[in-house]
């Protein structure tokens, strides 16, 4: 796992040693991603410059330095990542008549691309990866990021010169970089709590979408570049109807099993000790179930506990360790060391990131960064397999929903608005839906009229104003799945387990997420993924082979922190600072009476406003550190 930064200005002349001066110096901001070792390239005639932040996993030795040349001297790659069939492409490679230095990823990677071109070699990759190639020969830089979004990559033109790196440190480290805060993107941190892809806190600076790839030389006309797509996880969910799954349940689970046993084998490799992440939930239960198989010693396993009702799940995962015979390290959270973490978080995302759930993931990071240097974690399972209880709820909601003529839904919001709960202050907006697909957007949204809180704020159209765009699924649970795995799974998810882990340099793997298993799942008709009472079933079956299902067979509690208590009793203050009315309208970016509202209320505790108050307070805190 690394951090790579770089900047192409092919009509800006400077000195080799100024340009790779400037490159260095923005890798360097990212030096937490990789302490281990730093490297930068230039060519000042094309004006490209690449730079490089190293946690050394696989071949620890100097021959894994980056930036690194492909043999012929054609290419140079910065690389985030691992390659994990490095292997058995690098005996590919050597059949065809290459040769290696060392034993690296990185070099089986730009190798590859050397011998088959950028794009044939992704279709051969198997791996978490965020990289940028230069091609020597055709003057051409390309960015590129794997399949389902697990390693960032932000790149945005200022000017003539196009920045890019791991996390947007890096790219306000740049001269360059005058970026604005992007009051549309703010409009969507408001509705989900994060900032979609392509999208990002800054006006034109973005995400480079999971899946894509993005090339520019020095004829590119920057105004009309955009990524194009080398895979996407809709067009999967499409050929999976197309060419579904025709065998029994018994060999589903066999292939099922199969595929992950591997998975779990590549990402068992490396060079430096490796753990595992346990909730005790059907998900990382399975991946430490399968790394002990693959062990004859006793896999390191690490869980969180919590004092607070409702948020400890410890004793699963113990059990589960117990069970399995891991070698466990539990480590019980007091609740001022999850609120010590807050005024980390603007440094740690680097945007404004609202999911309280990284507190306890940075402090799991922590704890198993004290053994390990790389962690395997259970995250895709629920966007996959249909494990979250949501995708239900909302389809019984709607199976009753939408035979209601609108005076009675209407009716129905109106009550709904009068009751005050979290979950009723969602319904309170469903008289126009039309679909399942648009009820999943709308109870899954905070504030309902995001741009009329933001001053100056007009809402991008993004993939959830665009249902046909989730995958064109028949089951509206398979869409809201789909809508998942495009967006809450790259953008929440694994944004929030990269910048957990990377903040204490350790490396975070995700078995689940192998291709060839997003894949196989989508190929699999709905009654093998989820049953009722029972979801994620064809997982629950593959685990109970491994375990008994007395140790997992319980609802699922989530990894959470009890914020609604935590801003009516220690954190008031601190809220109390960031969201006066004199502040915010000094500030110039919220409508201060409408936050001002639900602040009373929630104070006054007559309605539970902590996620959209969480939403207005993580951009706030992150704005203060941005302030001079």
């Amino acid at each position: 796992m690394c951090g790579i930064a770089g900047v192409f200005q092919p009509e800006l002349p400077a000195e080799q040693s100024h340009l790779e001066a400037t490159a260095a110096n923005m890798a360097a901001r990212l030096r937490q991603r990789g302490p281990d070792d730093a490297g930068v390239w230039a060519d000042a005639p094309c004006g490209v410059a690449l730079a490089h932040q190293r946690l050394a996993i696989i071949d620890l030795s100097s021959q894994g330095r980056q930036p690194m040349a492909s043999a012929s001297g054609r290419h140079q790659i910065v690389f985030n990542g691992e390659i994990y069939n490095h292997r058995s492409l690098r005996r590919e490679l050597e059949n065809a008549g290459r040769t290696f230095r060392g034993h690296a990823d990185t070099e089986v990677l730009v190798q590859a691309i050397d011998a088959w071109g950028i794009e044939a070699a992704l279709q051969r990759l198997n791996g978490m990866f965020a990289f940028a190639v230069w091609d020597t020969r055709e003057h051409r830089l390309t960015l590129v990021r794997d399949r389902l979004g697990v390693k960032p990559l932000y790149y945005g033109w200022m000017g003539r010169t196009l920045l890019f790196g791991s996390e947007l440190k890096a790219l306000r480290a740049h001269p360059a970089f005058n970026a604005e805060v992007d009051r549309g993107a703010l409009t969507l941190l408001l509705q989900h709590s994060y900032i979609p892809a392509p999208h990002s806190i800054y006006r034109g600076v973005f995400k480079l979408p999971p899946g894509a790839m993005l090339s520019v030389d020095a004829n590119s006309n920057h105004n009309r570049t955009t990524p194009t797509h080398y895979w996407r996880l809709g067009e999967i969910a499409q050929r999976g109807s197309r060419q579904p799954f025709t065998g029994s349940v018994e060999e589903a689970a066999d292939e099922l099993e199969r595929l992950l046993q591997d998975s779990v084998r590549l990402r068992m490799e490396a060079d430096v000790p490796v753990g595992a992440f346990l909730s005790g939930g059907i998900d990382s239960s399975l991946v430490v179930a399968l790394m002990q198989a693959e062990s004859s010693q006793p896999v390191r396993s690490f869980s969180l506990g919590f004092q607070e009702p409702g948020y400890d799940e410890a004793p699963y995962a113990k059990a589960v360790a117990e069970h399995l015979r891991t070698e466990h390290v539990e480590h019980y959270v007091r609740s001022q060391e999850a609120r010590d973490v807050i005024p980390l978080l603007p440094a740690m995302f680097d945007e404004p990131f609202a999911d309280a759930s990284l507190i306890p993931t940075y402090l799991v990071s922590k704890i198993a960064r004290e053994q390990v240097t790389v962690s395997l974690s259970g995250d895709g399972g629920d966007e996959l397999f249909g494990g979250y209880r949501r995708y239900a709820h909302i389809a019984a909601i709607w199976n009753k929903l939408r035979w209601a003529p609108t005076p009675v839904r209407r009716l129905a919001a109106f009550c709904a608005g009068l009751i005050g709960s979290r979950r009723a202050d969602a319904l309170s907006g469903v008289a126009h839906v039309k679909s399942v697909e648009e009820l999943y957007v709308e109870l899954h949204s905070h504030w309902k009229d995001p741009a009329s809180i933001v001053l100056g704020g007009n809402k991008p159209t993004t993939i959830f104003d665009q249902p046909r765009q989730w995958g064109g699924r028949a089951a509206g649970i398979e869409n809201m799945m789909q809508l998942d795995g495009q967006t809450y799974l790259p953008d929440d998810i694994l944004t929030k387990v990269d910048r957990a882990s990377m903040a204490v340099s350790l490396e975070a793997r995700v078995p689940l997420l192998d291709h060839r298993v997003a894949e196989f799942a989508w190929s699999l008709p709905w009654g093998f993924k989820s049953r009722p009472g029972r979801p994620k079933w064809l997982l629950q079956e593959v685990l109970g082979r491994h375990a008994p299902r007395a140790l997992f067979e319980r609802p699922k509690v989530g990894f959470g922190v009890p914020l609604a208590a935590w801003l009516r009793g220690p954190l008031r203050e601190w809220a109390d600072d960031l969201l006066s009315a004199e502040r915010l309208q000094s500030e110039g970016y919220f409508q201060p009476k409408a936050v001002q509202g639900k602040w009373d209320e929630h104070t006054a505790a007559t309605h539970d406003w902590s996620y959209w108050l969480w939403d207005v307070l993580m951009f706030q805190a992150w704005l203060a550190e941005q302030t001079p």
